[in-house]
């Protein structure tokens, strides 16, 4: 999508090198409709210059910071040579990110989805989580509660989370840890098979999966995987004490450790 509107100072932005003259290089900016800054050539690279065509071409991506803005005059100053390597890295992928976005948006809503639609709904989402891409991130990861702050309607809000779903790759990582699980009573199987599968609980959120596998009586393993840390600690632990009261309910003795303990000979 293309931003209505104007850059902000200090502002990163992508364009595209559009025309190269011996003063300086001219940049079509990629995120705003209609808006060119120029690079003056004392901001196209450090050092001295002698032909700005040896550090840029025409047709070429970069990535600049915005140094002025002067509406009234329909000016943009801008600088290649203060964005660093990481800056220009992280920018490229913001940006290849909101295109993906756009593209999740026409699939949700189609191809000839009204412009009105389009910038209502591109509105909502960059309001609330800054991007586009951000959005659909955050209804892959949360569902429909995800989208709640926001102005938009319930068919609106179930169209984007089916597509974020089928669409966004969503980092997820690991956590595992063990209980221990014991019982002296004659159904003693029983009462640690109930104090599994209150381990797996009824509750987990819908963002986290969580696994409960047999190691070796009396331990067993249980493992999440979520989209941060803390959720995937949380339910773990949560998990854990489920299952360590089912079994002290029924008179056995349960004890949640991060790492596997091996039985001594």
């Amino acid at each position: 999508m293309k931003y209505e509107g104007w850059p902000e100072p200090g502002e990163l932005v992508v364009g595209k090198v559009d025309e190269i003259e011996d003063f300086g290089v001219f940049v079509d900016l990629e995120e705003y409709e209609g808006k060119r800054g120029l690079v003056h050539i004392s901001e196209v690279a450090s050092g001295w210059i002698k032909n700005v065509r040896d550090h840029v071409r025409e047709g070429q991506t970069v990535v600049a910071k915005v140094l002025d803005v002067d509406e009234s005059a329909q000016q943009i100053d801008l600088t290649i040579k203060d964005v660093n390597d990481h800056q220009r890295s992280d920018k490229i992928q913001e940006w290849k990110n909101e295109q993906k976005a756009d593209k999740w948006l026409a699939i949700a809503f189609g191809e000839d989805m009204a412009d009105d639609q389009y910038r209502h709904i591109a509105n909502e989402l960059l309001e609330s989580f800054g991007g586009l891409y951000d959005g659909f991130e955050e209804a892959a990861i949360h569902g429909h509660e995800a989208l709640e702050p926001t102005g938009l309607d319930d068919d609106e809000v179930d169209a984007i989370v089916e597509t974020a779903r089928e669409n966004v790759s969503v980092p997820y990582v690991t956590v595992t840890g063990y209980v221990h699980l014991e019982s002296p009573n004659p159904d003693g199987v029983d009462d640690v098979k109930e104090a599994l599968q209150a381990a797996e609980g009824d509750d987990v959120p819908d963002e986290a999966e969580l696994d409960v596998t047999y190691v070796g009586s009396p331990e067993y393993r249980i493992r999440v995987r979520a989209p941060n840390y803390k959720t995937a600690e949380d339910e773990l632990e949560a998990a854990a004490a489920r299952a360590v009261d089912a079994i002290d309910a029924a008179g056995g003795s349960g004890e949640f450790h991060r790492e596997r303990q091996l039985d001594e000979d």
